[in-house]
């Protein structure tokens, strides 16, 4: 599971950045465009690696890179033609640059490179070319790449239309862009699935986790299987290579021997090895560098079940690991003091390990658009007999704050009902936002079980946004717990009231900065937001808990009484969790229909216009920093960090020294 990073907005220009490594003279925000910003992080505590660790984390991450394709192959079937194409032109384009289509097309290309694709990487609409189709035309023909097909593909708007549907009213299956399925409807892939599952399996597979479902010229259905030698074979032969070296250097044995198993799944395409480095992963706790690699997250399915690739290498913030620690040390505690029924409680909770880690390389589904805390692996049999790691990104969510640190601009004095709000959350907000993403990581995801006759895809289309909305409102209702403050972990029972507000702030409004007039609300961790503050503003409105204001024109939602707001949390907590423990799927879907998908349409309207005065980008991403190996006498003494200066250049060299597929 990954929390996607709260909105933190920034603005300003910077075409071009120092490369100075100094803190003070290093410089975020790299390119805005479009409703995007770029910027890049610092991989803190670099030098403090050994010269093996630093050969480690190289290896890993160019295994991790040479998945790039993957995922571009994954959003959409075209898109990778797509991508070649944008490439072609870049490089080659010999006419006017500077003219004012050709910036048009230059920001279609810069967007296309960010969401791995032609759907936004949130929203997961299709978006088009500010340019005509003449002048596109015309650049493609510049570089002998003509091709008229391609360019319907790209502007008619009735063509891969949603990277995942979300129109109830059709068939999601068949109208999602996603390169998860060919020729099948929903029905009848879920009736594939289900004829396969042993319903008293204690430990079952994650069927289809790593599988295109096909129907074949004579009506038969079957899974092509990504594996070497398989669907997207190529790609993971290369990941492989870069894994085996990887290993050659891990940091110990268990390291070496989960690689190992990771590497015979990629060959095999066998799901039950894909547990067994899953249990393995999980319970290593003793290294210092840690990744991510493989077909992990089922978001961008409409039915919830294939995962898309991503990578992630990283090591550990010793330092800041100490809050986390505390947290899975006390575990058990939290469990035991959940305010859901004990028939969803768990007994012993095992294995929960939580760390604050620096990342390195950010690939796949995590690359440009990076998640802020993570916690694996899914699977439900393995949380509960073996445990998880939950993982805060240190040096990203650093990286937002001195982004914004830069930005003569912010969100909060326009959207902050006084001066004491905005008091509040400059004293507490950082401190109980990085919390929340612990809590939220390290125990709401961790915690809880199924009941023994429940299935792991019972919730289906509904699954991912219920399971972070259960996250969410666990890590909600702990902040104000005083055993924060008796582990010292927050400074007093003041400052959870900070992430309270704010929350509130967001899910009932602000976040729909990101979202087109007219849209609903279809991101999973978005309709998270919306489900818990609309229901809670609606259940709170007879004792005035959360107070909608309106002042010269603007509208404000204030948190009356903080106190009630955590009871509210706690009622919703406890529903969410029985949705999932007892797999209640009209339960799940009436709560998110009724909450987490319409949008008000005036106040859609006013956030958006407020939020365009202030000249803001909602969404980010990240440039990754070189990892440079340093040769003297032909041999490696060294890997340096290189920080890039141009996401353009680093779109362009990873599709000329990546490309696989």
């Amino acid at each position: 599971m990954k929390l996607i990073t709260k909105m933190i907005a920034i603005t300003g220009v910077a075409a071009a950045v120092s490369c100075a490594q100094n803190e003070n003279e290093f410089k975020y925000l790299v390119d805005e465009f479009a409703d995007l910003k770029i910027m890049r992080y610092q991989v803190t505590g670099w030098d403090d690696l050994t010269l093996a660790q630093k050969e480690y984390v190289y290896h890993l991450a160019e295994a991790a890179k040479y998945g790039r394709d993957i995922i571009w192959m994954q959003n959409c079937r075209h898109n990778l033609q797509i991508r070649k194409t944008l490439e072609n032109i870049l490089e080659n384009y010999a006419g006017d640059r500077t003219s004012a289509e050709y910036a048009q097309f230059e920001t279609y290309a810069k967007r296309v490179f960010f969401s791995n694709g032609i759907h936004h990487h949130y929203a997961e609409d299709k978006f088009f070319p500010e340019c005509s189709r003449e002048y596109f035309a015309s650049l493609m023909a510049s570089v002998d790449a003509s091709d008229e097909a391609l360019l319907d593909i790209i502007y008619n708007p009735d063509l891969f239309k949603q990277r995942k549907s979300t129109d109830k009213t059709g068939d999601i299956v068949a109208e999602s862009a996603v390169n998860f399925y060919e020729g099948v409807t929903k029905a009848e892939v879920e009736k594939f699935y289900a004829e396969m599952v042993d319903p008293k399996d204690k430990t079952p597979i994650s069927y289809g986790l790593n599988s295109r479902v096909v129907k074949g010229a004579d009506g038969k259905i079957y899974e092509d299987v990504y594996k070497v030698g398989g669907l997207y074979g190529p790609a993971l032969e290369k990941i492989c290579a870069e894994l085996e070296k990887a290993a050659a250097v891990a940091e110990n044995d268990t390291q070496k021997e989960y690689i190992a198993d990771l590497v015979a799944y990629y060959r095999s395409g066998d799901l039950r090895l894909w547990d067994t480095y899953n249990i393995k992963w999980v319970n290593d706790t003793l290294g210092t560098v840690d990744f991510v690699n493989g077909f992990v997250e089922d978001y961008s399915d409409p039915l919830g079940r294939k995962a898309t690739w991503e990578g992630l290498v990283n090591f550990k913030d010793v330092e800041a690991s100490h809050r986390t620690e505390l947290i899975s040390d006390n575990a058990q505690w939290f469990e035991d003091n959940s305010p859901v029924d004990p028939r969803f409680k768990k007994a012993q909770v095992k294995g929960v390990t939580a760390k604050v880690i620096n990342v390195a390389t950010l690939a796949g589904d995590c690359y440009p658009a990076a998640p802020i805390g993570i916690n694996l692996p899914n699977a439900d049999w393995i949380r509960r007999e073996h445990g998880s790691k939950s993982v805060t990104i240190a040096n990203l969510t650093s990286a937002y704050s001195k982004a914004a640190q830069e930005s003569p601009r912010n969100m909060l004095g326009e959207f902050a009902w006084d001066e004491n709000e905005i008091a509040l959350m400059k004293k507490y907000g950082d401190i109980t936002s990085d919390l929340h993403t612990d809590l939220h990581e390290c125990l709401g995801h961790g915690s809880g079980q199924l009941l023994p006759t429940t299935s792991p895809n019972a919730l289906g289309e509904y699954s991912s946004t219920l399971e972070e909305t259960r996250a969410d409102l666990f890590g909600l209702y702990y902040l104000a717990d005083p055993k924060l403050v008796e582990l010292c972990i927050l400074p007093d029972m003041e400052a959870y009231k900070a992430q309270y507000q704010g929350f509130i702030r967001n899910g009932l409004f602000t976040q729909f900065t990101r979202i087109e007039l007219g849209k609903k609300n279809t991101e999973a961790h978005m309709q998270n937001r919306k489900l818990i503050a609309e229901w809670c503003y609606e259940r709170g409105l007879a004792d005035n808990v959360i107070e909608k204001k309106v002042r010269d024109g603007k509208t404000y939602f204030v948190v009356n009484d903080f106190e009630a707001l955590r009871g509210l949390f706690a009622e919703l907590l406890a529903e969410v969790q029985r949705i999932k423990s007892e797999g209640d799927f009209d339960a799940g879907k009436a709560l998110i229909e009724t909450y987490a998908v319409n949008i008000d349409p005036e106040l859609h309207k006013e956030v958006r216009e407020r939020y365009a005065a202030l000249e803001l980008k909602p969404y980010g991403g990240f440039l990754n920093p070189e990892i440079v190996p340093v040769v003297k006498d032909g041999e490696v003494v060294d890997y340096q960090i290189v920080y890039c200066e141009s996401y353009l250049d680093q779109m362009l060299e990873y599709g000329r020294k990546y490309a696989t597929l």
